[in-house]
């Protein structure tokens, strides 16, 4: 289905696939209305539920976001062993959750749960987008300007709250970013005409990067000075505290990254540490930047867009 529209004709209704595998989400129009979903589930972070449930919230509707679109609807998905949680805890993390959606203009509207060996919780998203608008991870034109719009680190930080080299309370600039919704970004970005957009996810910043160009005839060549990284997270890494998915994204994607003498081995540990409820990765022309210099919002320019083999170069 990838790269293909498929049309449906019903008596009631068309329908056209706008968006289908291989992007943040799937865009689907329904006679003049263009439908945008995605779906995600993560496993806690924090000792807290609400926290938990607000944080996979956030994580849940950036999917949206990156393309562009405007969250509605949710569906809540949790799994969890019956025998180790009361249901307080439970109600704990659908009430952070409800929180975060009240503040996207969201309704949650059910779910399901099942029975697991872990707890997980997350959400089923269904928004609309402009159709003329979508912003997608393809589409980086020579000659852009590469931001992102939260710092990375996170899956450090959390995986060192995991191993009790720091408190609760260390991680809490992470946490503020993970709450941080990013309905403004995707908004500026959709007004500036980014040539492209992603959210930066699980496969970290330079694995997202890999997406954005991968058998295309640009390359994205990122300053790694310029990339806005959580406080404590370069020293965390000295104590060993990687995430087991940030060596499985170097391993995978070093096939397409072309790291500079200057990179060391922590650095590059942490531009592919996964991240949960990321910032967006955005490409625009320079020309549209100030539709993010005039808005006040964190952002910082960590790159170029140049003509190329489809690869990342890191100095």
């Amino acid at each position: 289905m990838s790269g293909v529209l498929e049309e449906y004709q019903r008596d009631s209704y068309r329908a056209k696939i706008l968006v289908g595998l291989g992007d943040d989400a799937g865009v689907f129009l329904i006679n003049d209305t263009a439908i945008v979903e995605t779906v995600d589930v993560i496993t806690p972070l924090v000792n807290d539920p609400f926290t938990f449930g607000s944080i996979s919230a956030c994580n849940s509707l950036s999917d949206i976001y990156a393309m562009g679109g405007k969250p509605l609807s949710c569906l809540a998905i949790i799994g969890y062993p019956s025998c180790d949680y009361e249901p307080s805890v439970l109600r704990e993390i659908i009430r952070g959750a409800q929180n975060i959606l009240s503040k996207a203009g969201a309704f949650l509207i059910g779910g399901h749960t099942f029975e697991d060996n872990e707890l997980k919780f997350g959400l089923s998203v269904t928004g609309i987008v402009n159709e003329d608008r979508i912003l997608k991870t393809k589409g980086a034109q020579r000659g852009d300007l590469i931001i992102l719009t939260k710092p990375i680190g996170i899956g450090i930080l959390t995986t060192a709250l995991k191993g009790e080299k720091i408190r609760d309370e260390d991680l809490q600039e992470a946490i503020n970013w993970m709450l941080a919704l990013n309905d403004i970004p995707s908004s500026l970005a959709v007004e500036a005409n980014a040539t492209a957009c992603t959210d930066v996810s699980g496969f970290g910043l330079l694995g997202h990067a890999v997406n954005m160009v991968k058998d295309s005839e640009i390359d994205f060549v990122i300053q790694k000075d310029e990339v806005p990284t959580l406080n404590n997270a370069m020293t965390l890494i000295d104590f060993g505290m990687v995430p087991e998915g940030t060596y499985r994204n170097l391993n995978f994607f070093k096939t397409w990254i072309d790291f500079s003498s200057s990179v060391t081995e922590e650095e590059k540990l942490l531009l592919l540490d996964p991240q949960t409820s990321g910032g967006l990765l955005i490409t625009l022309q320079r020309d549209n930047l100030k539709v993010f210099t005039e808005s006040g919002i964190f952002f910082s320019i960590i790159g170029t867009v140049k003509e190329g083999k489809g690869r990342i170069i890191v100095d």
